[in-house]
């Protein structure tokens, strides 16, 4: 939890037990439904907490705004952003079933009550979105067609409504023919495990 006071100082007292009753959550959930790897769970707070943190490094949400977390997974980036962010609106969605179950019991043991998770496939949610969140879950070619059409036309934040992806490794040929911005990571967090990762942005 030090990690993520580290870098987030000014976290209210109930967000700090909110992020430190995580590990707990997550060492008991994963142990039913393995949705973080075992090794892992050693790094839970860097590579997967502070991991989906670095998109509030790129932009602060503002009151209002509408997020939609595809692929989630176990909750991220969905369920960290959610705690930082208690003013604005998540819908955590992934096609297996289990995952959202985890998600669900999590944020529902630390009392989020801005996170709605479906177990859903992305391409089925219909309503407008001003940004979609995701963490590596396919190259970005398919994402953009999940995406297509789900983002309010009404812009409120610092940037446009759109994409906000966390990836690593080079993305050069991924992303080819694709207009986006870049934002390295290591230029937030000194951890070496975030010396290759990025959180790409596309606007809408």
């Amino acid at each position: 939890m030090q990690i993520i006071h580290k870098y987030f100082p000014e976290l209210t007292e109930k967000q700090i037990e909110q992020f430190t009753d995580l590990q707990e959550l997550y060492e008991h959930w994963n142990a039913q439904i393995n949705v973080i790897s075992r090794k892992n769970m050693d790094t839970l707070y860097t590579n997967h907490i502070l991991h989906s943190l670095a998109i509030a490094k790129v932009i602060q949400f503002e009151k209002g705004t509408k997020i939609l977390d595809i692929g989630t997974g176990g909750g991220f980036p969905g369920i960290p952003l959610a705690i930082l962010f208690p003013e604005v609106d998540f819908l955590l969605v992934d096609s297996i079933g289990k995952k959202i179950k985890v998600v669900n019991e999590v944020s529902n043991a630390i009392g989020l009550t801005n996170v709605i998770a479906l177990h859903e496939r992305a391409e089925n949610i219909k309503d407008p979105f001003d940004f979609v969140v995701s963490r590596a879950v396919t190259n970005m070619t398919d994402f953009k067609k999940w995406v297509k059409g789900k983002f309010n036309n009404t812009h409120n934040n610092t940037l446009n409504n759109g994409i906000l992806y966390l990836k690593g490794g080079d993305l050069s040929e991924e992303l080819r023919g694709i207009s986006y911005s870049k934002y390295e990571i290591a230029d937030f967090f000194e951890e070496e495990f975030f010396e290759t990762k990025k959180v790409i942005y596309i606007s809408y």
